[in-house]
């Protein structure tokens, strides 16, 4: 089998000969064939009386010939796409004249092939895994520790002139102070979240002083740029001195990505449209799941069990703004954004907060709220206390309406909740003792009522993430009696061998269970950071296997998180009890532009580019809306194909021969929900029927 540093490098002749020479069987099969019709039925013919016949590869390769010169609708462009993988491969054979062709369409086929002759792949060592695991270093790596102090100390100076010009504000200098003393009051004041979100980067040239001047010409351009067209800057000091500007001390690739805008997010801001169809809303109308919500941006709603409330708060903002956000959309449109004073809530909000509240209360299934934004955590803590007093108010009157309901009448009730937040990653100071009272006394009376299940959902992207200030910030969470779940976007950097795996276990030693890890969707904006599905099958079959959990070690987990004593020390415990390098608890998954998550799909057809185009069923793991019922598969078109993303990796210092085995995945197949994280059992049956909703 050809090495892909070898053959990722071959133009469509070199790829000619290569075909000739391994498959002259089925050059020939094309070149005496009469048309494509006769074509396909020499392939089908030919596969069918391969050795191979029952392979993976076989039934790939047969599925792209019965998709062929077929018409599918690719939801998320919303437009009909013709898929004639076998018909341009046909022609290609022939010598006719196809100048959309290229090579990366023709390298997916001849792995196909190539496959069908080698259906054994060779998949990495445990070893093997471990060694590249090892090779990303978390923040709390002793030498990163101190590049970061040096950072965080040419950021004060910095700081120190900025804060020279204040003239009133919390964050000014007393006159006459010694500049002793003022480097001491900013030192002070870097551990206060309010001092970051007050001092963030709101100018390419303030980002850039941050990161010493280090971004090239052509970054200050494009940020510039991307300004221009209303992307906003707005990236705090704190997160700023995780970067390496060096380039030589540390590959800070994972972190950077969500800092610096790609040339495909800036030239497609303003034309990005919403991915998941759910968030779009029309007063009165159910959404595409179904769903009648109040109004259009306070409730996201997909399932029957669970909601996203949103509140007009500064929780519509974040400590920074991802570039691979899912809301960017949303940003776009100018529902989110980093005006902190003007988010701040009015009086009109407690109103429209009662409303809210009514739609959880008088809702026949939803038993799960989880409140996003933005950033939940982004709220003050005034205002985050009164959302869970409603909560709780909502909850309780909830209860004890189902106390006159019939058994088998009953409303779910509320069981759950989370907060999804960035913030320990992002700015790790707003984890506060006032906070952490607020989360301690909410679980403490919640608790009584009939709430099981309390999670700070966070979003860690790199084990470099994982600070001194981070881990104290979990710690506090955890004492809470909170758990704390992690979600990562599966960029390009992230894809990186090792690096999810290291990510994983990094968190767990902290007392952290991974939960989701979210392919990027696949429109252009996200070009840059995409990496295609079969790279997360690729990941979920080869290293994170390496955490799976046997019947009885996921029962022994249960149990570690429902009795809540020290969740830190005992997941720290039970990997070592179990020799485990890794708890494999999160599941590999696309939001698709349809409704709900999944990652069952197979490989129908590969565009004249070389991008696969997937055909997704839905998540039959968990309860949908009866909408789906209704619904066929989802196909979408990826973005990128799997030899630009190899290409992209070997950019980046990867071996694309580490990869090899990417082309193999071309079918993917849903994880089962670890037990940890499902809904506990009433003690009473709830009803069937469905309130707030409309077909």
């Amino acid at each position: 089998m050809k090495k892909q540093t070898d053959i990722l490098a071959l133009n469509k002749q070199e790829l000619k000969r290569l075909f000739q020479e391994c498959f002259p069987r089925i050059v020939t099969m094309a070149r005496e064939s009469t048309d494509e019709n006769s074509f396909r039925h020499d392939l089908l013919r030919y596969i069918s009386e391969h050795p191979h016949n029952q392979s993976r590869a076989a039934a790939s390769l047969i599925t792209l010939i019965k998709n062929d010169n077929t018409t599918i609708f690719e939801l998320s462009i919303e437009k009909d796409l013709e898929i004639k993988t076998i018909t341009l491969f046909w022609e290609w054979l022939r010598d006719e004249v196809n100048n959309t062709i290229t090579t990366d369409f023709i390298l997916e086929l001849y792995h196909q092939f190539e496959l069908l002759e080698y259906p054994e792949i060779s998949r990495p060592t445990a070893q093997k895994t471990i060694n590249w695991m090892k090779r990303w270093n978390s923040g709390l790596n002793p030498r990163i520790v101190r590049i970061r102090e040096e950072n965080k100390e040419r950021i004060i100076r910095l700081l120190m002139a900025r804060i020279e010009n204040r003239q009133r504000g919390k964050y000014v200098f007393p006159e006459g102070s010694s500049y002793m003393a003022k480097f001491n009051m900013v030192e002070k004041w870097w551990d206060d979240h309010h001092f970051h979100l007050t001092m963030a980067a709101r100018k390419p040239s303030e980002l850039n002083l941050m990161l010493n001047n280090s971004l090239s010409e052509e970054t200050m351009k494009l940020l510039k740029e991307a300004r221009k067209k209303g992307i906003p800057t707005f990236a705090t000091p704190y997160y700023l001195s995780l970067l390496d500007t060096t380039d030589k001390s540390y590959n800070d690739l994972a972190i950077r990505n969500y800092v610096i805008y790609s040339r495909k997010l800036v030239d497609t801001f303003g034309n990005i449209v919403a991915w998941e169809r759910e968030d779009l809303v029309q007063p009165g109308q159910p959404n595409v799941a179904g769903w009648l919500l109040p109004n259009s941006y306070n409730i996201h709603r997909r399932y029957p069990d669970v909601a996203i409330l949103i509140p007009d708060s500064i929780g519509r903002a974040c400590g920074g703004l991802c570039a691979p956000c899912q809301r960017m959309y949303d940003f776009q449109n100018k529902h989110l954004n980093f005006e902190l004073e003007e988010l701040k809530p009015r009086e009109t909000w407690n109103k429209k907060l009662r409303s809210l509240m009514k739609y959880f209360e008088e809702d026949t299934q939803l038993q799960d709220i989880l409140i996003t934004g933005g950033d939940a955590l982004m709220s003050q803590n005034k205002t985050l206390k009164g959302l869970l007093d409603a909560i709780y108010k909502m909850a309780l009157r909830k209860k004890k309406a189902n106390t006159s309901r019939p058994d088998g009448q009953k409303y779910a009730e509320m069981q759950r909740i989370r907060l999804g937040t960035r913030l320990p990653a992002y700015l790790p100071m707003r984890i506060d003792d006032e906070l952490i009272e607020i989360l301690k006394t909410f679980k403490e009376k919640a608790s009584e009522i009939g709430f099981k299940q309390f999670i700070i959902q966070t979003h860690f992207q790199s084990p470099l993430e994982i600070t001194l200030e981070a881990k104290r910030a979990i710690k506090k969470i955890l004492s809470t009696g909170w758990s704390v779940t992690n979600q990562l976007v599966f960029t390009v950097a992230a894809s990186r061998r090792g690096h999810t795996a290291q990510l994983r276990r990094k968190l767990n030693k902290l007392g952290v269970i991974c939960y989701y890890t979210f392919s990027v969707k696949g429109f252009n904006e996200n070009y840059a950071i995409f990496a295609p599905n079969c790279r997360s099958i690729q990941e979920q079959e080869e290293e994170k296997i390496l955490g799976l959990l046997s019947t009885e070690q996921e029962e022994d987990l249960c149990r570690i998180f429902e009795k809540r004593d020290n969740i830190y020390k005992e997941v720290r415990a039970f990997l070592k009890e179990n020799n485990l390098p890794f708890l494999a608890t999160d599941r590999n998954m696309l939001n698709l532009p349809g409704i709900g998550k999944s990652m069952t799909y197979e490989m129908v057809g590969v565009t004249a580019q070389g991008k696969r185009i997937l055909s997704f069923e839905h998540d039959r793991n968990r309860k949908h809306s009866p909408v789906i019922d209704r619904m066929g598969n989802v196909f979408i078109m990826e973005n990128k194909s799997v030899a630009a993303y190899l290409r992209q990796l070997k950019e980046m210092g990867e071996n694309p021969n580490d990869y090899s085995s990417i082309w193999h995945y071309t079918s993917g197949k849903t994880e089962p929900r670890l037990k940890i994280f499902e809904y506990p059992p009433y003690d009473f049956n709830i009803t069937d029927q469905l309130t707030n909703f409309r077909m």
